[in-house]
């Protein structure tokens, strides 16, 4: 296995670790421990991100830093502004 397969296998397992506390927190929303353990492995994930990006280039999927609503505040497909040009 090379270095940037390493690097990736490992950011891979943060990030599916990242989502289980998540979803663990959408239903516990008052523990504290796993609330810290985000935010730990969050920590992680930035790190293995910049390792990466600085060794291969930018990895090409959205930003962990954005809000989880931020898919939202954009416009939607069918809000191109040509919607009145009939």
């Amino acid at each position: 296995m090379t270095e940037q397969e390493r690097l990736m296998r490992q950011l891979s397992a943060y990030k599916f670790s990242a989502w289980e506390f998540h979803v663990f927190l959408d239903t516990h929303p008052n523990n504290c421990e796993a609330a810290k353990k985000l935010e730990e492995t969050r920590k992680k994930i930035d790190e293995l991100t910049a390792q990466y990006e600085a060794a291969y280039g930018p990895i090409a999927e959205s930003s962990s830093k954005t809000s989880r609503w931020a898919w939202i505040t954009g416009p939607w497909p069918w809000e191109t502004g040509m919607e009145d040009d009939d």
